[in-house]
């Protein structure tokens, strides 16, 4: 079977990682036995720059139609004073809506070898392996009303509407349960239900679909709670549920844990598709655009492979390639290759060429 792939390299480095990510996609390509149909398409700021809008119908109606999309980064300084619907970033948030993009899954794991360049001490963070899975198409930031207007006194008031439907908990908790299982069984859903009637809501669908799961152990914990035992004690978390705005904030602190954001992919999955058995992901990595850096050999292009590690995973069931993708970045890693996110006071840096050329070198069926 031919995969269509959506490929999307977006702004600053985003070219960089991502024509990286596919010489890893190559050569899993050969060595596993699957092959991909890639088509390319502007997306952010790029398209800003050629059509005068981050997503033109045309590329979305394009990457609809893919089975799959990798993307590098969007956005930077260059459009920040544009006006916010036609900002990179609201490519990104139609992508999600229009391709029911509803679940974020950013896994946070601490490479031994990195272990002591976390903000963290090394006996904190050593052995971290959370996966947050942050609910992505409903809550305060999609729900309305929504808006800044004035009040009876004549004041500027904004409003944002937190809301979620029982059918929008309920799969996002259910996809949470059924993560855990393929990891050490433990979920832990965050909400703030001592005060807010959503989250009383969550929880209570939380409980619900727990007795579908009784293998796999559940708590509850308010998020400010989660944000501090994130710094106490991360190792405690298995998968890690909530919705979109927490979700937002915890993934980012559970990402500076391993001590590079550069390290981070990142996965946005759909619901599972009828009977080609591919689930409709957007991956990306964790990082921004970073344009300070674009174009200088500087970009860490580990985070972009490990999103299509997360790809051949989650909806190509490619597992092997997965994993040996993985183990390259291992290995890599273990023979002290390091890009200038990630390398040691005194040691010579690697470009993203020559980080990309160690990981194919170790990916091996």
């Amino acid at each position: 079977m031919t995969i269509k792939l959506a490929v999307l390299p977006g702004d600053g480095i985003g070219p960089e990682v991502v024509g990286a990510a596919l010489e890893i996609l190559d050569r899993a390509e050969s060595l596993f036995g699957f092959r991909t149909e890639r088509t390319t398409y502007l997306v952010g700021g790029c398209s800003i720059d050629k059509h005068g809008i981050p997503l033109t119908d045309e590329a979305m109606a394009g990457i609809a139609k893919a089975d799959l999309a990798l993307l590098g980064a969007v956005g930077g300084p260059k459009w920040e004073g544009l006006k916010y619907e036609v900002r990179p970033e609201r490519a990104l948030l139609r992508l999600r809506a229009e391709l029911g993009l509803f679940a974020n899954l950013r896994p946070a794991t601490v490479f031994p070898e990195l272990a002591d360049a976390s903000s963290l001490k090394r006996e904190i963070v050593e052995g971290v392996d959370v996966l947050v899975l942050r609910e992505l198409t409903g809550g305060v930031y999609f729900a309305r009303p929504k808006g800044v207007t004035k009040n009876e006194q004549g004041e500027r008031y904004g409003v944002n509407t937190m809301a979620y439907s029982e059918s929008e908990i309920r799969r996002i908790v259910k996809l949470a349960f059924e993560l855990a299982r393929l990891r050490r069984k433990k979920v832990t859903s965050v909400d703030k239900a001592n005060v807010l009637e959503v989250s009383e809501l969550w929880r209570n669908i939380a409980i619900e679909l727990h007795k579908e799961f009784p293998d796999v152990a559940l708590e509850h914990m308010y998020v400010d709670n989660a944000a501090m035992q994130l710094i106490r004690n991360p190792r405690q978390f298995d998968v890690l549920v909530t919705e979109n705005l927490f979700g937002d904030i915890l993934s980012d602190e559970a990402a500076m844990l391993t001590g590079s954001i550069g390290l981070l992919p990142s996965a946005s999955l759909g619901q599972a598709s009828g009977n080609s058995g591919i689930r409709y992901g957007l991956y990306e990595p964790v990082h921004g655009s970073a344009p300070d850096i674009a174009g200088q050999g500087k970009a860490n292009p580990i985070a972009t492979v490990l999103s299509v590690a997360m790809m051949l995973d989650y909806s190509l069931g490619q597992q092997k390639a997965a994993r040996a993708i993985e183990k390259s970045v291992r290995d890599t890693l273990a023979a002290g290759v390091r890009t200038p996110d990630i390398a040691v006071k005194g040691q010579a840096a690697a470009s993203t060429r020559e980080m990309t050329r160690a990981l194919l070198d170790h990916l091996k069926a």
